[in-house]
C-alpha cells in the first residue's frame, strides 16, 4: 500500500476544491486534491457550463424558428430550422472537455499532485483512496471538505428510465415531445425553458404557491409571462405522486385535491440538492453538523482541528462562487495568511428567460431589518439598449437606507442581466451609496444604464422616465 504524506490534502475537485488547491500551490503549500471524477466537480461537467451551453443553443434556435415562421421583427426570413440535439451535445461536451484540461492544467502549474480515486476518511489526519492502481494513503496536516452536492431523489420518484435528473437531462440525444418537470426552482426553469424552445411540450409542477419562490413576485413576474408565451403550463399549488404503471405519465394531485395525469416522455425531477456527506468516512471523525450540511466558522473550519470545510456541503447558497471564495481563504490560511470572511453579498443568478439577479436585500428583506429605505426601480422598457436587443422587459431595482443612502440590495430582471451582477455586487461590496452608483457615469448606450437610472430614481429625480 503506498503511503504518501503532504501539508494540505484537498478532498473533491469541483470549483471550490480546485480553487483552493491552486492557490496553496501558488502560495508554497505541498497540496495533494483527491478526485473521483473529472476536475471541475458538478458545476463544469454536469451543471452552470453545459446548461449555459444548451441554454444558448436553445435560444439560437429559437430566434432561427421565428425568423423561418415569418415571426422576426427584423424582418428576417429563413427556411424551415432542424435540430440535432446529438451534435448540439457534442458542442456542449466539447466545451466542457475543453475546461477539464485547462482545470487540470492549472493543478499541475501550481505544483499541486492529483490522486484520481475516492477518498476514505480513517482518522482526522489520514484518508485512504482507492485508485485504478490500489489503495493510497495520504497523511496530511491540514484536509479540506470540497465534496460538494447532489440532486435530491423523491422515493416515489426514483431516478431511472423516464425519471431524470439535471444531469441526465444535459445529456439527452433527442428532444423529449413531452417533458414533465417536478420543481419550479431555477435548475427546473432554466432546463424546462430550453426544451420548450427546442420544440417540447413543457409542464411544470410546482407545490409551492409560485414558482421561484425565493424571489420576490414583482421580479419573477417577466419570467412567468415568458415561460406562458413559450406555451410552458405551469401548475402550482400541486404535488407529484409518482410514476403511472406504464410509466408514460406523472401522477398529479392537483390543488383543488384531485388526481390528475400529465403525459411525459421524460419526468425531470429537480426538487433541490443535498450535500455529499456519505461514503467519505466522516463516522470516522464525528463532524459537528447543522442538520445535513458541515458546521463551519467563518474561517470554514469545522469542529475538529486542522479540518476545513467549503462549498456545498456546508450549506446555503449553494453557489460555485462562494465555494470558490472560500477554497481561495482557506488556502491562504493553511500558508499562514490572515484572513476571514467578511463578504457583504454574494450575487446569485437565475439563467431563466428573462434572466434574474439578486445581490444583497430585497425590499421586504430590507424593511424587516427596521427603518425606512428608499427603493428605486428603473424599467428596461425605457432603455435603448434593452429596445434595440428586442428584451425590454424588465427592469434594475436598488434598495438603500432612507437615511444615509447606503446600499442594501440590487436586483434585476432582463436580458443578459447575469453580466450586470459583477457591478451590483462591487457596489455592495465596497460599501456604495446612492450617490456613488448615480455618479458614475455608464457608457451609452448599455444595459448598465439602468442601474444608475435605478440609483437617480431612489433619489428622486430619474432622467429618462
Amino acid at each position: 500500500m503506498k503511503e504518501i504524506s503532504c501539508k494540505l490534502l484537498v478532498i473533491g475537485a469541483g470549483p471550490g476544491g480546485y480553487v483552493c488547491a491552486i492557490r496553496a500551490g501558488q502560495l508554497g503549500v505541498d497540496t495533494v486534491i483527491v478526485e473521483a471524477g473529472k476536475p471541475g466537480g458538478t458545476c463544469l461537467n454536469v451543471g452552470c457550463i453545459p446548461s449555459k451551453a444548451l441554454i444558448h443553443a436553445a435560444e439560437e434556435f429559437e430566434k432561427v424558428a421565428q425568423m423561418a415562421g415569418g415571426n422576426s421583427p427584423l424582418g428576417i426570413s429563413v427556411a424551415a430550422p432542424a435540430l440535432d440535439l446529438g451534435k448540439t451535445v457534442a458542442w456542449k461536451d466539447g466545451i466542457v472537455s475543453r475546461l477539464n484540461s485547462g482545470v487540470a492544467g492549472l493543478l499541475k502549474k501550481a505544483g499541486v499532485k492529483t490522486v484520481h480515486g475516492w477518498a476514505t476518511f480513517r482518522d482526522g489526519k489520514t484518508v485512504a483512496v482507492e485508485t485504478e492502481t490500489g489503495s493510497q494513503v495520504i497523511r496530511a496536516e491540514a484536509v479540506v471538505i470540497a465534496t460538494g452536492s447532489a440532486p435530491v431523489e423523491l422515493p416515489f420518484l426514483p431516478f431511472g428510465g423516464p425519471v431524470i435528473s439535471s444531469t441526465e437531462a444535459l445529456a439527452l440525444k433527442e428532444v423529449p415531445r413531452r417533458l414533465a418537470a417536478v420543481g419550479g426552482g431555477y435548475i427546473g426553469l432554466e432546463i424546462g425553458t430550453v426544451f420548450a424552445k427546442m420544440g417540447a411540450a413543457v409542464t411544470v409542477v410546482e407545490a409551492l404557491p409560485r414558482v421561484l419562490a425565493q424571489y420576490d413576485a414583482e421580479l419573477t413576474r417577466p419570467v412567468v409571462k415568458r415561460l406562458a408565451a413559450l406555451g410552458v403550463e405551469v401548475i402550482t399549488g400541486a404535488k407529484a405522486k409518482g410514476l403511472s404503471t406504464k410509466g408514460d405519465a406523472l401522477l398529479v394531485e392537483t390543488p383543488d385535491g384531485k388526481d390528475a395525469r400529465i403525459a411525459a416522455d421524460k419526468i425531470l425531477v429537480t426538487v433541490g440538492r443535498k450535500p455529499v456527506t456519505e461514503g467519505w468516512g466522516l463516522d470516522q471523525i464525528d463532524l459537528d453538523m447543522a442538520g445535513r450540511f458541515i458546521r463551519i466558522d467563518e474561517q470554514c473550519r469545522t469542529s475538529m482541528r486542522g479540518i476545513f470545510a467549503i462549498g456545498d456541503v456546508t450549506g446555503e447558497p449553494m453557489l460555485a462562487h462562494r465555494a470558490m471564495a472560500q477554497g481561495e481563504m482557506v488556502a491562504e490560511i493553511v500558508a499562514g495568511h490572515k484572513r476571514g470572511w467578511d463578504k457583504r453579498a454574494i450575487p446569485a443568478v437565475c439563467f431563466t428567460d428573462p434572466e434574474l439577479v439578486t445581490v444583497g436585500l430585497s425590499p421586504e428583506e430590507a424593511k424587516a431589518l427596521g427603518g425606512e429605505i428608499k427603493v428605486g426601480m428603473f424599467p428596461f422598457a425605457a432603455n435603448g439598449r434593452a429596445m434595440t436587443r428586442i428584451g425590454e422587459d424588465g427592469f434594475v431595482r436598488v434598495v438603500a437606507r432612507a437615511d444615509n443612502h447606503l446600499v442594501l440590495g440590487i436586483q434585476a430582471v432582463g436580458q443578459s442581466v447575469s453580466e450586470l451582477s459583477t457591478a451590483f455586487g462591487l457596489a455592495l461590496e465596497m460599501g456604495a451609496r446612492l450617490e456613488d452608483i448615480a455618479g458614475t457615469i455608464h457608457a451609452h448606450p448599455t444595459q448598465g444604464e439602468g442601474f444608475q437610472e435605478a440609483a437617480l430614481k431612489a433619489l428622486g429625480h430619474a432622467l429618462h422616465i
